[in-house]
């Protein structure tokens, strides 16, 4: 079924989600930096039994290039975005991040030969201007964005964007469960000296080890279904789908920090939903035969 991959990216979407909602609260009390990598090191007890169950499969020499600038990425991506949640709202910085889509489909033409389709931009471009609703356009509200906060997500999207092509080009290649075990293991490897040059605070108090378990058990399952969903399909198809991301960071906002939703966050969503539901209805149709299927 052609609309599957979609439900496995929504999936990981939702857990991705929760996951910077655990984010941000271990930020409140420890450096980014740490945090970010002990998330990984959770991450890693979760994810090798998914990889001791499909066998092990082997880890070979030519997959050390990719992985390495794609493990680069990841690692600058989430400490530059886990920093940003210590100085904004959770569904503030998720929106900023949304810069990451319509980043994926020129990058995916670029480095992956994925055709441009129209009609996946204009769902793209759908979903940006629910985000758009949902966010406003107050100056005023703008002018009080933290700067810093706002520039460490933009670089966060575009790190992240780049994985995701990379993501892409080898979960097909190299299976779902490896592209998750190096996707955990790099960006720590890369983390590890930066939390090393720190004279205290390396580990987090035990209180917070509650915390990191959850992080690293929703990344590693939000990590299983968005390299799942990667192997079955483009990812400018797939690239709509991130703004659903909203609709958590909004709830899970609301849940555990007392961020407001608002009627402007759901007419946003609205726009969102009908962006992902005619993708979605798209990809059932009979589709022309492409480098990736």
């Amino acid at each position: 079924m052609r609309s599957r991959p979609f439900l496995l990216y929504m999936v990981g979407i939702a857990f991705f989600c929760a996951m910077d909602a655990i984010m941000k609260a271990l930020v409140s009390t420890n450096p980014a930096v740490v945090a970010t990598f002990w998330r990984y090191v959770a991450a890693l007890v979760f994810i090798l039994p998914f990889w001791w169950r499909e066998g092990r499969p082997r880890l070979r020499c030519d997959m050390a290039a990719p992985h390495l600038l794609r493990g680069a990425l990841i690692a600058t991506a989430a400490f530059l975005f886990f920093w940003s949640l210590s100085v904004l709202p959770l569904a503030e910085a998720v929106t900023f991040a949304f810069v990451a889509p319509l980043l994926i489909p020129p990058l995916a033409a670029l480095f992956l030969g994925e055709r441009m389709d129209a009609k996946s931009l204009a769902a793209i471009l759908l979903g940006f201007v629910g985000v758009l609703v949902a966010v406003g356009t107050d100056p005023t509200a703008i002018a009080h964005a933290r700067l810093l906060g706002v520039v460490a997500v933009l670089g966060s999207a575009a790190a992240y964007a780049g994985s995701i092509i990379l993501m892409r080009a080898r979960a097909a290649v190299d299976g779902p469960s490896v592209v998750s075990l190096l996707g955990a293991i790099v960006p720590a490897i890369f983390l590890l000296p930066f939390v090393l040059l720190l004279p205290e605070g390396r580990v987090p108090p035990p209180s917070d080890w509650p915390l990191l378990a959850g992080a690293g058990l929703t990344g590693a399952l939000a990590l299983q279904f968005i390299a799942r969903a990667y192997a079955r399909a483009e990812a400018q198809q797939l690239a709509p789908f991130e703004y659903t991301a909203l609709f958590w960071a909004a709830l899970f906002g609301w849940l555990f920090f007392a961020e407001p939703l608002s009627s402007r966050t759901l007419a946003g969503a609205s726009l969102i939903i009908a962006a992902c539901l005619w993708q979605a209805r798209r990809a059932q149709l009979p589709a022309p035969s492409s480098p990736a299927s």
